[in-house]
């Protein structure tokens, strides 16, 4: 007898029950208790039809996801399903909470599916480079038809079980009482003579697709797949569906599964999935630390990251105090967030009556005294140091007793702010990215007397408002900006050598970042890069290196801000989002490189891509070392979720293991020799050093 899986005889019913505790994956022993308990029917003639149902919260969640990357034990999930399809009993699978991926398909196997309401259903897999491999490619288009399958296999959405059935995929719907409504529906089936009926045996209509078809949907996802290897592997699986018999397309999406699985896209996109579990996991913080209650909110400073900084709790039902110096300020601030909601409007995501409700949390202010109830403040006003210890110091002053103090910097010195009020264990840095209201990366700073309480409330905080959470030490731009740092160095000191604006941005979108980093500089503004570049000088932080910043502060001078200016690096005319190449740019650097002594030469695309990626490892390496981040993974969160690092390729340090840390450590050295060393740009970190000696990676998976 199985520990996970029972059966229950209810007449000629057999009620087949899994319990595997939290989400019922199917781990080796629930394929074999399954298999065992289908089996195990075959000898009873009194049972015409079996039940499949899950005992907890959920139906079967998806596979047990302890034995990604392993070589899974027996028996395999194919040989379960096949028990499934080969019973002489009539099956119905009963489902509640989700069923996905392999839950999905297992239900797809049973002759029957009935679903509460409040079920979802969905073949999630592409999100960690995978394809459904247990029929999920063959069995959904036959049930559904090919564009509705392909569209939920490639987007990897949930779908509620009433679309689901509209969509031909369950058979019937229950509002409670699942297992009852279960058994109830076999029996009906039993009655009315219903037959065993397989999905697998559905042939679909190869006339039925129109000509051309697939190339149109390869052509729609072309630019959100770029770099990918799934969903290419999807859509032959599902042209399979339409050209192949079951078996043989089965077959099919077995060898294309091990492709997906082998690739190394879904060894990137599978550390990330764990990594961003393994962030909310901070070593040294007590399990049963008691959290403090956040009922209320206030955010200083009600500019673009203000108010989306804002719209994250307002969007959660928690009322928000928006403060500035004066209500202009503040009333231009609420016209960006009623804008930014009514945008979902016109997606269908909320209706008129919520936006309204929305904005009535919003409470505006100029007076600080107001906030003396507000249980988290968010100071987001400019990167000023002198100003941003003055509205702590104005804080400490009115704020109650507990109320969590956080700063939204980006690089400043959190406990230095901290020390500018009488109870630094309440401030922390919480560094969204922007737009605050849609990036979902939330750098949570904990400074030196930041109380375990208070670091625990805000990583729960983040998670409730959709955020993805990871926590660092203060150090100058924490985890995310301080590499951002080396990856912009290269990028110009590469111009000045020779190469091309439109050439790095080139050569690094088709790496797969989203956007090449001067086009990223004239997204954010060239303007805001300088400034923060000038507080760095003023602050004695910086390299007495003539070669740094010269060109960001040329291009301002000469009146170019980027986009919002309608020139920076680039060219944007009448209002265009993408630039183009200006002459005039490339004139001015290689007028700054004569001036500098800089010769020029070619620069390929390898090179950019090594010159821009290898001193962010490096620096990460750093950062390891000083123990600003707590783990590898953490950093290539950040970078995945923060800064558009591919997916695919894991995050830097997980590219690093990749490409090999020795190879990695080796490069660093050469350019150490290459290019020179005078501000010890290409010193190796001790970590990365260490690595490379001892043959170790940052990620040991």
């Amino acid at each position: 007898m199985s520990s996970v899986v029972s059966t229950d005889i209810r007449g000629d019913v057999a009620v087949v029950t899994i319990d595997s505790p939290p989400v019922n994956a199917i781990s080796k022993a629930v394929r074999e208790g399954v298999i065992d308990a289908f089996e195990g029917l075959e000898g009873q003639d009194g049972v015409r039809a079996a039940v499949l149902c899950c005992a907890g919260r959920t139906f079967i969640a998806g596979a047990d996801i302890s034995e990604f990357g392993k070589e899974i034990p027996g028996p395999t999930l194919h040989e379960m399903l096949e028990t499934i399809e080969r019973s002489s009993k009539l099956s119905v699978a009963a489902i509640h909470g989700t069923a996905l991926g392999g839950g999905l398909e297992t239900a797809m196997a049973c002759n029957y599916r009935i679903a509460l309401d409040s079920a979802r259903v969905g073949l999630p897999e592409v999100h960690l480079g995978l394809l459904p491999g247990a029929g999920g490619t063959q069995l959904l288009p036959r049930l559904v038809g090919v564009a509705p399958a392909l569209e939920a296999m490639l987007s990897g959405k949930m779908i509620t079980a009433p679309k689901a059935a509209e969509m031909g995929a369950i058979d019937k719907i229950a509002q409670d009482n699942l297992v009852d409504a279960a058994v109830a529906f076999a029996e009906e089936l039993l009655a009315s003579g219903a037959e065993q009926k397989y999905a697998g045996d559905i042939v679909i209509d190869p006339a039925s697709v129109p000509e051309g078809y697939f190339d149109q949907v390869r052509a729609s996802i072309a630019r959100k797949s770029r770099g990918y290897f799934a969903p290419e592997q999807i859509i032959k699986c599902v042209e399979a569906a339409v050209n192949l018999p079951y078996r043989e397309g089965r077959d099919f999406e077995r060898d294309r599964f091990m492709e997906c699985i082998n690739s190394p896209e879904s060894a990137g996109q599978r550390h990330i999935f764990f990594a961003e579990r393994a962030a909310s996991k901070i070593p040294d913080l007590p399990k049963d630390v008691a959290l403090r209650d956040i009922k209320k909110v206030a955010v200083i400073g009600s500019g673009t990251m203000g108010g989306g900084i804002a719209m994250n709790f307002a969007s959660k039902g928690i009322p928000v105090y928006m403060v500035d110096v004066d209500e202009a300020a503040i009333e231009r601030g609420l016209g960006v967030v009623r804008a930014n909601y009514a945008r979902g409007i016109k997606k269908g995501r909320i209706t008129e009556e919520q936006l309204e409700q929305l904005m009535g949390l919003f409470t505006p202010t100029t007076d600080y005294a107001a906030l003396a109830d507000a249980d988290l403040v968010i100071e987001a006003v400019f990167e000023n140091m002198a100003l941003k210890k003055e509205i702590f110091s104005r804080l400490d002053a009115v704020c109650k007793p507990g109320a969590i103090l956080a700063t939204n910097t980006s690089t400043l010195d959190v406990d230095e702010i901290a020390e500018a009020t009488s109870r630094p264990e309440d401030v922390l840095g919480m560094h969204f990215f922007s737009p605050a209201n849609i990036m979902k990366l939330l750098e949570i700073v904990r400074a030196k007397k930041t109380a375990p309480d208070a670091l625990a409330t805000v990583m729960k905080l983040s998670k409730m408002i959709g955020k993805v959470g990871v926590v660092s030490g203060v150090c100058y731009g924490f985890i995310g900006n301080r590499m951002l740092e080396g990856y912009r160095r290269e990028a110009t000191l590469m111009l000045l050598e020779g190469a091309r604006v439109e050439q790095i941005d080139k050569a690094m979108y088709d790496f797969g970042m989203p956007m090449g980093p001067f086009a990223m500089a004239d997204l954010a503004g060239v303007d805001v890069g300088v400034k923060i570049r000038k507080e760095r000088e003023l602050a004695g932080t910086l390299p007495n290196d003539p070669r740094q910043g010269v060109i960001s502060e040329r291009i301002v001078e000469m009146g170019r801000l980027g986009q919002k200016s309608g020139a920076g690096y680039y060219l944007y005319e009448d209002g265009a989002r993408v630039g183009t190449p200006d002459p005039a740019i490339e004139a001015m650097v290689r007028e700054e490189a004569a001036r500098l002594g800089i010769e020029q030469r070619t620069i390929d695309a390898d090179e950019i891509v090594s010159r821009c990626l290898y001193p962010m490892i490096n620096i990460g390496a750093q950062i390891l070392d000083e123990g600003i981040a707590i783990r590898a993974s953490d950093i290539d969160v950040v970078w995945v979720y923060g800064y558009g690092f591919p997916p695919y390729r894991g995050g830097p340090m997980k590219y690093a293991d990749m490409v090999g840390v020795k190879a990695v450590y080796d490069q660093i050295c050469q350019y150490r020799e290459s290019l020179g060393n005078e501000f010890g740009y290409w010193d190796p970190a001790p970590y990365l050093e260490n690595l490379a000696e001892s043959g170790g990676s940052f990620n040991d998976e």
